[in-house]
């Protein structure tokens, strides 16, 4: 068993680094989007400060909202993803066969080159956007529970890339799982909470969230950072919140290994 972790965690490894490397020759494309995160919040301060200038809301405090799209910039930054989009283009292309004759599973490569994806995210984006918050903009950034938050971000993490990688598994059916992907982000970007935070959607809709995977990728780490977490009208403790979104990643990524088992019995190498 331990033989095989350390295995599985060399190759990793080596799949960042090298990933890092050649992401890192054009560093300058990710620092472009430096600016996207302080942008967003600052359009999210004006809009939710008129908000409760007009009436409290109920569930959040103004204070509240605002270190919460903060987070939620923050957290964007490292759970970013392109599995689907990449996968999609090697299924289209025939390169894929390439991948299915190799004795490493393409899913953990794909989550491998995300791991040093984001790691030069890291550095280049989240940092620098970080300090920007707590001393230009003056907002309290500190985690009311750190060791929670780093778990729900790397759960966040996962999530993502599996979704958007069982995403790209649909290629193997339709070629082009572009549609797929913009309904996806359509969705995602309401119910995932990067818009509007969802304890102010309507009760019904709240619910609903708890079976699927949108809350997963940015509200649950935003509250998480906030130490405090409630939906449906149902205040949850950090530590079970957590383990729920545990629960939800064990449960995508067991679809994304089925899923994966029926694209290779159905791929046929066009292409190639």
């Amino acid at each position: 068993m331990f033989p095989f972790l350390k295995k599985q965690i060399d190759v990793c490894a080596a799949v960042a680094s090298v990933t890092f490397k050649e992401w890192g020759a054009y560093r300058s494309h990710s620092m472009v989007s430096i600016f996207v995160g302080p942008v967003f919040f600052i359009v999210q301060y004006f809009i939710w400060t008129a908000v409760f200038e007009s009436g409290a809301m109920p569930g959040m405090e103004l204070e509240e909202v605002i270190r919460y799209f903060a987070a939620v910039a923050l957290i964007g930054y490292l759970v970013m993803d392109f599995a689907d989009w990449n996968l999609s283009m090697l299924v289209r292309t025939g390169k894929f066969l390439t991948f299915a004759l190799r004795p490493l599973n393409h899913s953990f490569f794909a989550l491998s080159q995300k791991v040093g994806h984001r790691i030069l995210g890291f550095l280049v984006e989240f940092v620098p956007c970080y300090f920007i918050f707590m001393f230009i903009f003056k907002i309290d950034m500190r985690p009311a529970f750190f060791g929670w938050v780093l778990i729900s971000i790397s759960l966040a993490f996962l999530m993502n890339f599996y979704v958007n990688y069982c995403i790209g598994l649909a290629s193997f059916w339709v070629v082009q799982s572009q549609g797929i992907r913009s309904v996806y982000e359509l969705l995602g970007g309401i119910f995932s909470g990067a818009l509007i935070p969802l304890v102010f959607f309507p009760l019904p809709l709240q619910k609903l969230q708890f079976f699927l995977p949108f809350q997963y990728t940015s509200y649950v780490p935003a509250m998480v950072f906030l130490g405090k977490y409630s939906l449906g009208g149902v205040e949850i403790s950090i530590p079970v919140i957590v383990g729920i979104q545990a629960l939800a990643v064990a449960v995508v990524f067991m679809l994304c290994k089925i899923l994966n088992e029926f694209a290779m019995k159905h791929s046929t190498a066009v292409g190639a």
